[in-house]
């Protein structure tokens, strides 16, 4: 697959529609290399909560995203397979296993495939140190970057007060949470068909419910304060399905979100420079690419 045509029918347009960046002679460069290569490449690749065996599992995004990028190290931070809703219900299609063969084909092309395991796939946890197609499993894992931080790599679920404290009360809450899933997909549908972007219902709550945005922030300071204590420059996490990268108190927390609803990866660059990947936005953006890199190059103004 490739995104544009080679670089000697590359255009700024191009660039600007690939990247969605102002068009410079860097952006430029940066996006011919993309076309050279077919890949979105980068140093390093974080994921989690991806929830494997839910109907909530957006596969096939995440099947465009694992075809397109090309990492040294991917590291799966939790909640890969959901072993919850398995036990509840068995639901596991066809994508569902193309995406574990995805992940396995990268082990075996020379990416070193590294799992933490979440709440929601915890039976992992008793394979602590073992590797299984290439793919090895650790309870954590200190990262060093390029620009020589040390990242601390946990799912997060033993810090979360609920998880805990009241493993029922997290049950509970993991079946209210695929209802409204099921009421956004309805939702949604709805406004499809009327024309309107898609909105997480999910994700309103999150965001404007006190509670829920108490519960977060006392997440976020809750790493934050682990990882100050266990000397590391900052953390990397899932759990909470809420994709962020900000300084608290002088440690970087940064969180990869979701393959649920917001479809985002924390990803490293050569430089060490740490990014939130929003796929669901850059998908749109590498689509509005491949169709303006149909256009020949004398009918693309100079």
């Amino acid at each position: 697959m490739r995104w544009i045509p080679s670089t000697e029918f590359f255009q700024p347009q191009v660039a600007r529609a690939v990247l969605g960046t102002p068009c410079t002679d860097e952006t430029v460069k940066a996006a011919a290399e993309l076309a050279d290569d077919g890949a979105l490449k980068v140093r390093t690749v974080f994921i989690s909560d991806i929830h494997l065996g839910t109907p909530g599992c957006q596969a096939a995004a995440l099947l465009d995203f694992l075809r397109t990028v090309e990492c040294e190290t991917l590291f799966l931070v939790g909640d890969i397979i959901d072993g919850w809703q398995l036990r509840r219900q068995w639901y596991w299609p066809q994508a569902h296993n193309d995406v574990v063969q995805k992940l396995l084909r990268k082990a075996r092309k020379g990416t070193r495939v590294i799992f933490i395991p979440g709440n929601h796939d915890e039976f992992a946890r008793r394979y602590v140190e073992h590797n299984f197609g290439g793919v090895d499993v650790a309870e954590d894992w200190v990262h060093l970057t390029a620009d020589g931080r040390r990242l601390w790599i946990t799912h997060g679920d033993l810090f979360d007060g609920v998880i805990q404290c009241a493993k029922w009360l997290a049950y509970v809450g993991d079946s209210l949470y695929e209802f409204t899933l099921k009421l956004n997909r309805h939702l949604n549908s709805l406004r499809a068909r009327l024309g309107l972007p898609y909105w997480s219902l999910s994700k309103y709550l999150k965001l404007k419910v006190k509670r829920a945005v108490s519960y977060v922030s006392d997440f976020e300071e809750a790493l934050a304060r682990e990882a100050r204590r266990r000397g590391v420059d900052g953390v990397v996490c899932g759990h909470i399905h809420h994709a962020e990268l900000r300084d608290i108190d002088g440690v970087l927390y940064a969180n990869d979100g979701d393959w649920v609803e917001s479809l985002t990866a924390l990803v490293e660059h050569a430089d060490g420079r740490l990014e939130i990947l929003d796929w669901a936005a850059r998908r749109g953006q590498l689509q509005a690419g491949r169709a303006a890199a149909t256009v020949p190059a004398r009918s693309v103004p100079a």
